[in-house]
């Protein structure tokens, strides 16, 4: 697949991940909305390290910046 996450959107996903997990991991949020957290936290840190995500091809977003050839 193509590309379509831009460094910073890459670097804001593994900070927010690592925000996350360190949340679950430190116990300030348990059941149900800790297991979300943590799974949004490997979601974030799959597709940051891929550098494709899903949902920007279904709505259409690139944040990818392409350097032009002449």
């Amino acid at each position: 697949m193509k590309q379509n996450m831009g460094i910073i959107d890459r670097i804001g996903r593994v900070t927010l991940a690592i925000a996350f997990a360190s949340i679950w991991f430190l116990h300030f949020v348990t059941g149900i909305a800790g297991i979300v957290l943590l799974t949004l936290a490997c979601v974030f840190l799959i597709t940051s390290v891929v550098g494709v995500c899903p949902l920007y091809n279904i709505l259409g977003i690139n944040t990818c910046s392409h350097k032009k050839t002449a």
